[in-house]
Parts: C-alpha cells; structure tokens; sequence
C-alpha cells in the first residue's frame, strides 16, 4: 500500500521515521492544496483505495519503485507509438506548407521512419528478451533509434532541396529532435544517437569537408553533452531511487506497524473531520474506512464508561490545536470493550496555515486487561476465587475504622481443614487444589450471602459477618459450614471426607483492631482443634494461657524427644476365656521434669500439629520391639500407628527393619490402626494393608464405630482384631443404655469375620460380666491391670501369666457427662483440668496424674463458684473426687454448686 495517506504519515507523523526531506516538501505542497469539504475527503479516500489497489495489481510496492531504474538499462522504451503519430503530424504540416506531396523517394524516407518508429514496442521487446546478447542489442540500436531518425532527417533534406522552405525544415527537424529528446529521456545514449543521425541526413545532400567537420563537431559536442548529461542523471537516478527506498522502507514499516495490530494512524482536516483512519481501527468500530472518512474525530471514541474525561481532554486539544499524547479513551465499539492511546499534532503548510491534525493510535484493550488480571489476582484468590489474605484484612480494617461504633461491629469466623494434608500426601496436590476448589463453593453456600469469606493461604479460610451478632446465630453458622464442609467429596473418581474446625471472634468485644482480632480468633481456632476438631470455639480470655502453655509444651517435646525422656508402659490384654495374658498394648508417656505426668491427649495432637509424630512413632515401635524381644513368644504387643504414619509409604519398610533388629517374629506384632486411614478411601490405602500384610504383622482396628467411615472397608481390609471403644463399656451395665446391644453387633460382626474382638476400658466386674456374656473374646481394662512400665510387664510376664480381676462390683451412682475447664485448689498449688462428669456426691476429674489418695482441694468453677473435695481414687491423669457436701440436683436436671463457701446460696450451672 504505496498511497498517498502512507506517504502524508512518513513525512508528518512525529513519532513514526521521516521519508527525507523531498517528501516533506512534496506532503507540504499536498497540505497546502488541501481545504475541502466533506464530499471531497470522501473523493480523495476513494482515489487513494484506488491507488493503492492499482499498485498492489501491479505487482507490489517493491516493483512499482524499482521498475522505472531498471526500465532505464534498456536503449528502447515500451512505448514509441507517440513519435509515430508525431512524425505524421509534423510531415502533414510540411506537405501543407510545401503545397504538395514530396517526391516518391523523399515520401519513402519519411514514411519508413513512421514505420520504424511504430515497430519500436516490437524492438523493446525483443531488447528485453535478449538484453544479454550486445550484438543484438546494437543492432536494436540502429534499426530502432538511428535509422529511423537518419530516415527522417534525410527526408527533410531532400524536401528542402525540392522546394520546401529551408526554415520550415530546420524547424521540423528541431520539433522532431525535441520529441525523441522526449520519448528518450534518461536515455542519453539513444537520445545522442537519435540527435547525430537526423542532422547527419542534412549532411549526406551536401558531401564537402566542412559539412562532414560539422557533423563531428557537432558529434563530438552532443557526445560531451551527453557524457555530463548521463553523470547528471546517473546521480539523479541515484538519489531518487534512494529516496524511493526510504519512502518505500518507510512505508513498509508503517504497514507493518498497522497489520500487527499494534497501533494504527488517523489524519484530520482543519474542521476536524477525519480524511484518513487505518483500516484496522475502521474494523475495530465495525465500519469500513470510506464509512469513517469525513466523520469528526470525537465520533470514534465512546464518552461513556468512564471515558467522558479523556473525551473532553480530546476535544480540548483539538480545539486549541495543541499537540496531546497518549490520551486514552474507549473506542465507540458495539461488541466489546476496546481501548485507545491517542497521540497527535497539529499540521501546518509552508504559509503556517493550520491544514489538520495528524497521529496515531495504539490499542491498549490487552494492557488495560492484564492490569485488571494483575489486581484481580492482588485482591482474589486465584485458585478458588475467594477474596485473599490481602482484601480480607483490607474489608475486616474498613470495618474497624468506620465512624460509627455500631458499623465498626462484626464477626469473625477462622476455619482451618482437618486431614487435609493427608488428602495431599497420599492422592498429590491437583487433587489438593480441586477439593479447595469444592470447599469455597460449599463455604459461599454456607454463608448464603450473611458474610465475606476469603481463602488466606493452603487450607486455611476466613468468614467476616458484618454488624452485630448474637453467639447463637454465629454458633449456628458455624455448625452449618462444619456439617456442609464435612460431607463427602468426589475427587478423581474417589470418595474423600475431611472436616473443619471454626474458630470465632467479635468485634469490639474481642478486638477492637485488625491485629488483635486476628490474633483472638486463631487462639479460638486452636482451641477448636484441641477440642477434637469438626467442632466450633468462640474467644475467651483463658485461651492466651492456653496457646502460650501448648507453645511451651511444643518446645518441650523437641527436647524431650532429643533427651529420649518419652517412655512406653504397657497395659496387659486378657483373654476372657481363660484370663491369661496373651499381650500388651504400647501406650506413650511423658514425665515432664516440671510440669509431672502429661496426658497422651495433650502431647500427641500437639506431636501432630507440629510434624513430630512420625519421629515419634518409629522410636515407639522400634522400642516395642525391643522389649517384646525379651518376653514369650506367646505374648503379643500391640502399637498405635496415626494415620500421618500410615500415609508414610515407607512404613512397611520401617516396620520390617525394626522387626529385624530385634529378632522378633511379625505375627507377634499387632498394629493398632484407627478408622480415619479409610477417610480418603484411596487405592494407596488399599495397597498399604497388602503392604504391611505381607511383612506378617497383625492388624487391628482400633476406636471401632467412633469414626466417619461407614462399615465398607471391613470386607476389603485384612483386620485380624477390632478394638470396642471404652465409651460403648462404659455405661453398658446401666438401665436403658443401648451399649450392650452395639457391643453384641460388633462381635457378631467380627466372628462372621474371624476376627478376634477387644473391649476396652473394662473397670467394673459387672461390665467384665456383660462383654463375657456378649462374646468379647479379649478384655482390658483397669479391672485386670492398669499400664505399666517395661520392667513391671517384663516381670509379670515371667509368671503364670494368670490375670484376676479386682475392681468394684458396679458402677457409680448416675452421673452427668460433660466437658468443662475448672482450676483445681491443693496444698498452694492451681492447676488446670477438665471436669468429665459429675454427680451429686462427686465427679472424675481429668489431667491430675498421680494424686495421692485422700488429698483435699478445692475446685472453682468460677471466681465465685468453688466446691471441696477430696480425691478418693486416682489412676493415671484422672481422678475421683467426693465433695464434702452433697451437691443438689434440681427439676431440670442440673447441679447447684456452691457460692462462696460450703454452706452457702448455690447457682445452677
């Protein structure tokens, strides 16, 4: 596209390269002819599609400018039919001056050099076919160029010397010298031998020595002549093409310029209509450049969408012919949003008169795009969703700072996932992510639109409910997002279950910034977890104890472990038919040197949380194997393996090399393997068990029916034992308990399956009774042993291994279960514990190891709700404790404690 738009932009166009200093002088002079209407710019674009058209047929840009210096190489040019039609005219005019036709020699001369001269399309041909051959292109010379003027020159002659005026033929001959001066231009050789053969057919007439001199003069003056001449057009020819070369190199950097879509050009008049727009920003608008041409300028921008601005700004410099740059502005587009970058200048001709307004535009749809990805993906989630971390704490501190103390009042609600990692160590992250991907979804479900929720990073999402909130809407809103977050997933064609644990905060009751209550609503969060997760905790003020106190123990732990200060006691298994023992079950322990005796319930999910439990399980098989080494081979022991261990998948490994170490048998070793391994229900679960079975080691269910799964994966998965839970024994004996009826299914069960049954947590003769009766084929429980360190089990296995059962008859009298934080009171000592149930007489007591019997205390429920007591049994960190004074049971069912001192008005509770 060599037109003349191209050719206006290379010379004027600030920013694109300049054509040289001959096209700006010719864009000047088209500028300074340029005032027309609208009508006329409509003209000029349609000559200029013409244009360019007409140059594409022949055959490109490229070619239309080399064409004319390779058209000088040749002596002919294409055309000569016009020095034909001229000699004719000019012989027409002689024979009317002359008053008559010539003789029939002088008729023959002047038609043969029409003739000649109506043949040369012919002789150029044949020049351009045979340009290689010299000869041949000589001969073209003299056939083509000197015989036909010699022809034309001695036809005059001979004219004159049969009457013609002798004037009347120098001046036609003169005429005739001008015409092929003419037709040969650039062509200074055909041009000198054109010249020396017409006058040379003057010198034939009269052959004297001194016309024959003026002949060679007058050769050797045109040859000079021609010599400068040629130099001169040599550098003529140069220059130009040098300048068609820039023009042409310019153009096509233009065009590329426009075709790669990176920017586009647009020219003005000085009313402001459009007299040029690249057809691709025509394109853009959905017209054609012919449609454009001839509109304003402001029409292709769109003052909506907030670009009124940069439309006005437009219309400023346009009106104030000031140059602008870069002014954005949306394009005027039906379809989809398109941004521009305008820049232009005002254009002025050779008299300073201001002719219009010339530049270019550059597309900015993809930047504006990618600056709207770049802050999506600073503000949102770009896995789920979700708001991030950053516009989470962006909308909670907006919250915070609003002028009003009802508008600063909000909820906060922090949900960590349960068993997540597990679902990545064992199916891989792309399963991890597509199950995150479940969870927002369900989560904006649960919320139903009440709040904002926000994903802040791996498993971890953050709910922020605006205005003030009752505890029991936020309890129910919790219980909600755990029950939908804790419904099976389908991932990869399998079935995966994982829970939540929600941790909640208020505002300003628990936070009255951003910081404080973030930090408030992770101790809830943690709290939450020590619960036994998939459950919800609001703040409280003892939590900063607790988080600090679970810090210390974490700290403590790392030693310990490095110390070796961690033990392992047994507790004996029975068989109930003969009551002997037949094996152990290793339990872990922990004699901190400060704090005492602390509960495997306190250190293993802390041993979990912060990654140490794996260590910690192998040092514990490594070491029952060890001491299983040095007892009978009849005697079994059984070791807790965590479902991150299981996850390991050099586990059997792990298994087989401690069993080598210490020489014992595999079938001697039971492993004790809790429900939540099948939570993912994977085939790397599936392909553990045949692992670890064909070690030879025993496997065992333990926790049995406590956790999520359903009873599928007992047909699947090699369980030689399944373990009842101590919360189905305990309370078994009772009137109404349905217990016993769970503990019967369960041994029908396993002996449908072979599988051995254990009942755990056995305390009373009545109960050992009942699992007896219910077919229970072994028993432990502290009615036959409470655990014991390796030297104690070692001797008792050195025995008759005959167990006897001591404990009371039955249970205590009916009590309350619950769950609840008191500071128990002893010898000016205040340690904190857990009340798991009570009664009116008394209660049990958990995280007191090794009480002595008959030790008074007091317990506080509160600052002003205490009781007295006394310890009457304790056994590992739990105790049983009578009160000095008989609680009362109310109506309803509750306990009144104790106001103040015994003796005094009581509160329900």
């Amino acid at each position: 596209m060599a037109g003349e738009p191209f050719r206006k932009l290379v010379t004027d166009n600030p920013r694109p390269p300049v054509a040289g200093r001959d096209l700006r002088a010719a864009a000047k002079a088209r500028a300074a002819s340029g005032e027309a209407d609208v009508a006329e710019n409509r003209a000029r674009g349609e000559r200029r599609g013409a244009e360019r058209l007409q140059t594409e047929r022949a055959g490109g840009l490229q070619q239309a400018i080399d064409e004319p210096a390779s058209e000088q190489s040749f002596f002919l040019p294409r055309q000569a039919g016009g020095m034909t039609l001229f000699l004719v005219a000019a012989y027409a005019l002689a024979a009317g001056v002359f008053q008559g036709l010539p003789s029939t020699t002088t008729m023959t001369f002047a038609l043969a050099s029409a003739t000649l001269f109506a043949c040369g399309s012919l002789f150029a041909a044949i020049e351009r076919r045979s340009e290689a051959l010299s000869v041949v292109r000589l001969g073209i010379v003299f056939i083509g160029i000197v015989l036909p003027m010699g022809c034309a020159g001695l036809a005059l002659a001979l004219w004159v010397g049969e009457g013609l005026p002798w004037q009347w033929g120098i001046a036609t001959l003169v005429c005739i010298n001008a015409a092929a001066a003419a037709l040969f231009d650039m062509r200074i050789i055909s041009l000198f031998c054109a010249k020396i053969a017409s006058w040379t057919g003057f010198a034939v007439l009269v052959p004297e020595n001194v016309t024959f001199a003026a002949v060679f003069a007058a050769a050797l003056t045109l040859s000079l002549i021609a010599r400068l001449e040629w130099k001169a057009a040599q550098k003529r020819r140069l220059a130009r093409e040098a300048r068609e070369r820039v023009a042409a190199r310019a153009e096509d950097i233009l065009r590329s310029f426009e075709e790669t879509g990176q920017g586009w050009f647009w020219e003005t008049d000085r009313r402001g209509l459009i007299t040029y727009i690249s057809p691709k920003a025509a394109t853009v608008l959905g017209k054609t450049s012919d449609q454009v041409v001839g509109c304003p300028l402001s029409e292709i921008v769109d003052p909506t969408q907030g670009a009124a601005d940069a439309e006005r700004t437009l219309a400023f410099h346009l009106s104030a012919r000031s140059a602008f740059h870069d002014v954005e502005v949306r394009a005027a587009t039906t379809g989809d949003e398109r941004w521009w970058a305008l820049a232009g200048r005002p254009v002025y001709d050779s008299y300073k008169n201001f002719c219009g307004f010339r530049g270019h535009g550059t597309d900015l749809t993809e930047k504006r795009r990618s600056e709207q990805q770049v802050s999506r993906l600073a503000h949102y989630d770009s896995l789920t969703g979700l708001a991030n971390r950053v516009q989470m704490s962006q909308a909670l501190e907006q919250i915070l700072a609003a002028p009003s103390g009802r508008e600063r009042a909000c909820a906060v609600l922090m949900l960590d996932l349960d068993r997540f990692k597990h679902v990545n160590d064992t199916l891989g992250h792309p399963a991890g992510d597509a199950l995150l991907k479940q969870v927002a979804q369900r989560l904006e479900r649960a919320i139903d639109g009440h709040g904002r929720c926000g994903r802040l990073g791996g498993d971890e999402f953050q709910v922020i409910v605006p205005g003030h909130q009752d505890r029991h809407t936020l309890g129910h809103m919790a219980a909600a997002i755990i029950n939908s977050l804790s419904q099976p997933y389908s991932i990869q064609g399998q079935s995966v279950v994982i829970g939540a644990s929600v941790g909640i905060a208020l505002a300003p009751e628990h936070g009255s910034n951003s910081d404080e209550l973030i930090r408030n609503v992770d101790l809830a969060l943690y709290a939450a977890k020590d619960a036994g997760r998939g459950v919800y905790r609001f703040y409280a003020e003892d939590l900063h104890a607790a988080a600090e106190e679970r810090a210390e123990l974490e700290q403590d732990l790392r030693e310990a472990i490095a110390k070796g200060e961690l033990q392992l006691y047994y507790q004996p298994v029975v068989y109930a038919a003969n009551e002997k023992i037949v094996g152990f079950e290793a339990l872990m322990r922990w004699n901190h040197p400060k704090r005492g005796w602390i509960s495997p319930a306190k250190f293993v999910p802390i041993a979990e949380d912060a990654g140490l439990i794996d260590r910690i399980g192998q040092w514990a098989l490594r070491t029952a194997c060890a001491d299983l080494a040095r007892w009978p081979r009849s005697i079994r022991c059984a070791v807790n393996v965590s479902a991150l261990q299981f996850a390991n998948p050099d586990l059997p490994t792990i298994v087989a090399n401690a069993l080598a170490h210490s020489g014992v048998a595999p079938s001697r070793l039971e492993l004790e393997i809790t429900e939540s391994v099948f939570l993912n229900d994977s085939s790397g679960t599936d392909a553990m068990f045949k692992a670890l079975k064909r070690v030879g080691v025993r496997l065992a269910l333990d926790d049995f029916g406590t956790g999520y799964s359903s009873l599928g994966y007992l047909k699947k998965a090699p369980f030689d034992k399944i373990k009842i839970d101590r919360s189905f024994v305990q309370g078994a004996t009772e009137e109404g308990s349905r217990n016993g009826a769970i503990i019967a299914s369960i041994t029908s069960l396993a002996e449908a399956l072979h599988m051995d049954t254990t009942a755990e947590g056995v305390e009373t003769l009545d109960e050992l009774e009942l699992v007896r009766l219910l077919g229970c084929s072994h028993v432990q429980g502290y009615i036959y042993y409470k655990p014991m360190n390796a030297a104690d089990a070692t001797a008792l296995v050195s025995g008759d291994l005959v167990a006897q059962a001591d404990g009371p008859q039955c249970a205590r009298a009916p009590r309350q279960n619950l769950l609840r934080k008191v500071i128990v009171v002893y010898s000016g000592n205040r340690l904190n514990a857990t009340l798991r149930n009570i009664s009116e007489s008394g209660a049990m007591i958990e995280g007191l190891w090794n009480m002595p019997v008959g030790t008074a205390m007091r317990v506080e429920f509160s600052a002003d709700k205490t009781v007295t007591a006394q310890v009457r049994w304790s056994r590992e960190n739990r105790v049983g404790i009578e009160f000095h004074q008989p609680l009362r049971r109310r109506a309803d069912g509750t306990f009144a404690v104790l106001k103040g001192a015994p003796g005094q008005a009581a509160a329900a509770w």
